[in-house]
């Protein structure tokens, strides 16, 4: 099969998700025998042009017909089975979807972006879903919910409100691609149709290297950006709260809360802040761990860290907030209420305290992930996704 993947790829100063999951299926199907090709633009080169880059951006982000000339030439050169997006935002933009009509599309609904113009439903650091109750972006606009500025909010609740208005997803692409039942509820309450969405989580290539639970340190772990979005300040007032009887707890990576938050804990002894980790130390470091901690504030996707946990065998904890307790469900991880650091005290120091259910857990993550998580599952989920698109395209092409 010949595939076109489309990704946008976010500014290499901080490490992305998405950027990953971009690499690993491209990885993953040419391994398994496909041709396939990507387009690609890089959020750097605008950052390097400063104030025009910008303004370029916003410009862009709504209507880039220069991209989607670009990318319909590529179509016409390669003559792929599949187009898979992923990431359009902000130099591709949506306006590559009605051009390539009579090519099968799919898409990957990363984040909320196409229904809320700040991607991901929070304001404040608490959950807003305003936009995407009221099916308007009038409450992005006046809150100014994209970087803190009605300004920056104007170009994206633009693509928001355009996109809508035009009827891009509901006529110009055959198969979205959700990472959990949660993801999906939402965009199909906010038109997208339902018979479309498929649900497909992360996966983790290859085989993971397993360290035995009894032969790891008595140490927790957090990976992921320090900021309020992710409850990195709940989990660290939770190990205040703890004391001294708390097990060793092991933050990664980078963000605005963290200067603020180590001095907070430089007195705790048991709160290590590592820093930045490549992705190979990072997996290390859970691979290494007995228990992972997701504190979350915000609707995410599907964490890559919990994709990492799963594949190590590495129990897992998460606060009850979008699609997140479904995940930890089926392992039997602990779930904590969010922005509650007594709670989330509460539920790790129980899990911990009970060695025999944690050992269990970890049990419990090694045959999910053999379930449903290794790269030879989750391409013949990718492979079923693009048989139903070209089927669609198929029967629209006979309308």
């Amino acid at each position: 099969m010949k595939i076109l993947l489309v990704h946008n790829f976010y500014g290499s100063s901080a490490p992305s998700g998405e950027n990953r999951v971009v690499e690993l299926e491209r990885d993953m199907l040419r391994n398994f025998g496909h041709d396939v090709k990507v387009f690609e633009r890089h959020s750097d080169d605008l950052r390097n042009m400063g104030g025009l880059g910008k303004l370029k951006g916003a410009l862009m982000t709504p209507w880039n017909p220069f991209a989607a000339r670009a990318l319909k030439e590529l179509v016409a050169d390669f003559d792929p089975d599949i187009v898979h997006s992923h990431n359009t935002f902000p130099m591709i933009s949506p306006s590559i979807f009605p051009l390539l009509e009579g090519t099968p599309r799919v898409l990957t609904l990363h984040n909320y972006r196409l229904i809320c113009p700040a991607a991901i439903p929070m304001r404040d650091g608490n959950v807003c879903t305003e936009c995407i109750d009221q099916k308007s972006v009038v409450p992005s606009l006046r809150h100014g919910c994209y970087r803190n500025s009605r300004l920056a909010t104007i170009p994206v609740a633009t693509n928001v409100a355009m996109h809508r208005r035009l009827g891009t997803w509901t006529k110009h692409v055959e198969a979205f691609i959700a990472f959990s039942q949660f993801q999906k509820n939402i965009l199909s309450e906010s038109g997208l149709p339902e018979e479309r969405i498929f649900l497909k989580p992360n996966f983790y290539p290859g085989a993971p290297r397993r360290i035995p639970f009894d032969q790891r340190p008595d140490r927790v772990v957090f990976a992921g950006r320090i900021g309020a979005e992710k409850g990195v300040d709940d989990l660290v007032d939770a190990w205040l709260l703890w004391g001294k009887d708390a097990p060793e707890l092991r933050i990664l990576g980078d963000g605005p809360l963290r200067e603020k938050l180590q001095a907070r804990a430089s007195h705790a002894g048991n709160i290590v802040f590592c820093g930045a980790l490549s992705t190979g130390d990072t997996e290390k470091e859970i691979s290494k761990s007995k228990l992972m901690l997701v504190p979350s504030r915000c609707f995410e996707g599907f964490p890559m860290v919990i994709r990492e946990a799963i594949a190590f065998g590495v129990p897992f904890g998460v606060s009850d907030i979008g699609p997140l307790p479904q995940i930890a469900e089926d392992v039997g991880g602990p779930i904590f209420p969010p922005g509650n650091p007594q709670g989330l005290k509460d539920a790790a120091q129980a899990l911990w305290q009970n060695p025999n259910l944690l050992a269990s857990i970890s049990r419990t993550c090694e045959s999910s992930f053999e379930a449903l998580y290794s790269e030879t599952v989750n391409y013949e989920k990718l492979l079923e996704i693009y048989r139903a698109a070209i089927a669609s395209s198929r029967t629209q092409k006979r309308v």
